[in-house]
């Protein structure tokens, strides 16, 4: 719509807005913190951040990035369990890698002698890795039904990238 307005004719009460002498607005009201989790909430948060790791390291870090203020058992056992994951992955890539190379290497040797022991060496190292997430899934158990349990669990090796 287009609107005409002819000249000499005034609107008092229209006041004009200058947008650049306007006063800066208020700054915005900040959120409330969380409200501290229960002490059963506590423990259930904590022994999940360990069942989580079934499903790698993306349970274990998104309990420990929303929970971790709220309860300091989740806070401890979180971190655990995260560290835990992130040493699972790397060595997990790391493991891949390494049987990849192997695998190639053993392969390309049996094929190019003739023989197919290098084969069978090739298949038995593609193990290495279930065997590993299998290690990861009875860690995350083992985990959650101490933590379950009242107590706290510490893995048997991770490295400590969160402190």
């Amino acid at each position: 719509m287009l609107f005409l307005i002819k000249p000499g004719i005034s609107f008092p009460n229209i006041e004009r807005q200058h947008i650049m002498t306007d006063p800066t607005p208020a700054p915005a009201a900040q959120p409330a913190p969380a409200a501290p989790l229960s002490e059963t909430d506590d423990k259930l948060w904590a022994s999940l951040a360990h069942l989580g790791g079934i499903l790698y390291i993306l349970p274990s870090l998104i309990i420990y990035l929303v929970l971790k203020d709220r309860g300091a058992k989740v806070r401890v056992e979180a971190k655990e369990a995260l560290n835990w994951q992130i040493t699972f992955v790397g060595i997990w890539i790391i493991l891949d890698i390494v049987t990849v190379i192997i695998a190639a290497v053993a392969t390309a040797a049996s094929i190019a002698t003739l023989n197919g022991a290098g084969i069978g060496i090739a298949g038995f190292l593609w193990i290495l890795p279930f065997v590993w997430w299998l290690l990861n899934v009875l860690f995350s158990i083992l985990g959650f039904v101490k933590v379950n349990g009242g107590g706290s669990y510490r893995y048997p090796f991770a490295f400590r990238f969160i402190k």
